[in-house]
């Protein structure tokens, strides 16, 4: 049996990935229990944001669960987890606020936001038809399938590649304004920077694990096309 080096680094990535959900968790819970000095709940420190950059007309819902926070650009409105929106800790303030980020990038057209929503028809589509040529591909010796199929999984590679700037640009923005406008000290901000850079290595774990994953079906069509 040959030894693959590229499957060894798939699954340090594949480790690397899990890590970086526990690590999520475990920041937010650890800040979720520190109360910020403004007081301001994930809402207030929302709807204060959403207002101060003239989106008065996003509204801002409730959802249930633990992290499953969003901003929906379709319907234009941020949701945040019932922990995040009720909440008056450095945790809801945080997550709440990079939310908002994405509402302000989709405001002023931020590029790398408008290229993932231009993407996002094509990536939805490709996403669940290349497992099935690769499964196909290899099932059957037929490479060319394999091709198709690297050609349709480079596609959501791309994807979470443009995730990435997209992410770490609205907890840039978050930061800058909650210092600016008070929702949290200065002192604090140490706290909001681990909890946005622990949801932000979740999005690099995983785009890393993808990249390497699309390396390796690229290496085995190479040297199978003969």
């Amino acid at each position: 049996m040959s030894f693959d080096p590229m499957f060894i680094l798939i699954i340090i990535a594949f480790i690397f990935t899990l890590v970086a959900q526990f690590r999520v968790k475990g920041t937010f819970t650890k800040w979720a229990k520190v109360e910020n000095s403004s007081g301001m709940t994930g809402y207030d420190a929302a709807r204060h944001m959403l207002d101060s950059n003239g989106l008065h007309d996003v509204p801002i819902e409730p959802v249930p669960g633990a992290l499953s926070d969003h901003y929906d650009p379709i319907h234009r409105v941020v949701r945040l987890s019932e922990p995040v929106y009720y909440e008056r800790s450095i945790s809801a303030v945080s997550v709440a606020c990079h939310e908002v980020g994405h509402a302000i990038q989709h405001k002023v057209s931020y590029p790398m936001l408008v290229a993932r929503h231009k993407m996002f028809p094509i990536v939805n589509f490709a996403s669940g038809i290349a497992p099935f040529l690769f499964i196909a591909g290899f099932l059957f010796q037929a490479f060319n399938l394999i091709g198709l199929g690297i050609i349709f999984f480079s596609a959501a590679v791309a994807f979470q590649l443009v995730t990435l700037p997209v992410e770490f640009n609205a907890s840039n923005r978050a930061r800058e304004i909650m210092v600016s406008e008070g929702y949290i000290s200065n002192e604090e901000e140490r706290g909001v920077a681990k909890v946005l850079n622990a949801a932000a290595l979740t999005y690099v774990a995983a785009a890393l694990l993808s990249l390497l994953e699309l390396l390796r079906y690229i290496m085995i069509f190479l040297n199978n096309r003969d």
